[in-house]
């Protein structure tokens, strides 16, 4: 594009048909998390054998995430947002079929396998919420990310109620009743891909690049993109204490999450007394069970994402380190009712919604920091370090979680899980003391409702 064309455009109507291609590209995409969250644990043990590989899956979706999350900053960074996403979103429609396969074959390793391909959509979906602030406006960037985590809502609550219709349609393909919802999931991530490969132009990413070289009135040439690893972005990210909160607050946040999340629903099976044997047409007691599962993980979904507009206006208008202490506070809050509350499916599912209403709370607005506390040529690179770590806390979680429920039970977890969301509040409020005392020290006005 020339620079005359460039010149000619909008930045702020390009801005608002981004926000809504991702936005439907997220909802699309979203059948695939929340079927593999509802129904990973327990294709996992059956397809094993054993209740140690609960949490196998979403272990393997998160490590893979965490791993991909990088080379997909990286594409960004070379080829623009548009070429990153779809091919992490194409890579999610090969694990969905994966996943089809591996129940059809009843294999374990091809489950684990097409998990590792759905991990890429899972860093391609954290990675839209940076491409949604490309081109926003510095008062209005955490209700533009928001609005992109947003609108995962509906596919991703959509996904654990899929279990009794992707059933039928795995009976009319022929296929396993347990395939079915995966079928839903190959559909919206393919449709996902294809809006974003026609539609994202141009690029919010180059698009802002190329504007920032226009209105340089230095005479200088604008600084050119860090080789995006994982030291160049730590120490980016060492240089400026806003980012160090932000990323502390998305990568507990993320853990404490994960960790709970994937064991609450081999919780809820052995509390009401689920059969494994229900995955192939089984008890009464085992179907009620995959229901109550089904709506429990529904609802948490619908609190990580549901609200998150709200989330953005706090954070543009409350200010960032206030919405991060919310966040985490409603963590706090979450593992407790959960864990002491652990033989009442109510309580549990209350727990479960708080749950992911701190997450989402904590990850918009520490999302958000991180995006400014940066200078821009290490942005990109920054946000693929914060998206690895948020993915191997994740995998931490998932692998962990499991040893912790056999170890102290499910309310050990959650107590356990309380020690991460405790620590940034802690460090919230050293920070912004540290901020309050400098902004005092230099007569400047307090920087951290910012």
């Amino acid at each position: 594009m020339t620079t005359t064309s460039t010149t000619a455009l909008d930045p702020q109507r390009v801005q608002r048909r981004t926000v809504f291609l991702l936005s439907s590209a997220q909802l699309l995409s979203g059948v695939g998390n929340g079927a593999t969250l509802s129904i990973g644990s327990l294709l996992a043990v059956d397809l094993s054998g054993s209740e140690a590989w609960a949490g196998s899956i979403t272990t393997v979706l998160t490590l893979a995430a965490a791993i991909a999350a990088l080379p997909l900053a990286r594409l960004a960074e070379a080829r623009g947002r548009r070429v990153g996403l779809v091919t992490g979103l194409v890579a999610a429609m090969i694990g969905a079929l994966l996943i089809i396969a591996s129940v059809t074959a009843q294999s374990f390793a091809l489950l684990l396998l097409g998990a590792a391909f759905l991990g890429l959509g899972t860093a391609a979906n954290l990675q839209a919420r940076f491409a949604a602030v490309d081109l926003a406006e510095p008062e209005r960037r955490g209700r533009s990310l928001s609005t992109v985590v947003w609108a995962i809502t509906i596919g991703a609550v959509a996904g654990p109620n899929l279990i009794q219709p992707g059933a039928a349609v795995g009976a009319a393909l022929g296929l396993p009743p347990i395939a079915g919802p995966f079928v839903f999931s190959a559909v919206g991530l393919l449709l996902a891909a294809g809006l974003l490969f026609a539609g994202l132009r141009p690029d919010p990413l180059l698009l802002s690049r190329r504007l920032a070289r226009q209105v340089d009135a230095s005479g200088q040439p604008a600084a050119q993109p860090v080789r995006g690893t994982i030291r160049s972005g730590l120490r980016a990210v060492r240089s400026s204490p806003r980012a160090m909160l932000a990323l502390a607050a998305v990568v507990a946040a993320h853990g404490v999450m994960v960790a709970v999340m994937s064991m609450t629903p081999l919780h809820l099976q052995q509390l009401l007394g689920g059969s494994h044997a229900g995955h192939h047409g089984g008890t009464t007691d085992s179907t009620d069970a995959l229901v109550v599962i089904g709506l429990t993980i529904s609802l948490h979904i619908a609190g990580m994402f549901a609200l998150s507009p709200l989330w953005g206006w706090l954070t543009d208008k409350a200010g960032r380190f206030q919405t991060i202490a919310m966040g985490h506070g409603l963590l706090l809050v979450a593992v407790f009712i959960a864990g002491f509350g652990q033989r009442e499916p109510v309580l549990v599912t209350t727990g479960l919604i708080l749950l992911g209403l701190g997450w989402s709370a904590a990850t918009i607005a520490g999302s958000t920091l991180l995006a400014e506390s940066v200078e821009p040529d290490q942005r990109v690179t920054v946000q693929g370090v914060s998206d690895t770590l948020m993915g191997a806390a994740g995998a931490l979680g998932g692998a962990t979680s499991g040893l912790l429920l056999a170890w102290i039970g499910y309310q050990g977890l959650n107590i356990a899980s309380s020690v991460l969301a405790a620590a940034v509040l802690a460090l919230t409020a050293l920070i912004a003391a540290r901020q309050r005392t400098s902004a005092v020290s230099s007569g400047s006005p307090d920087g951290t409702s910012t």
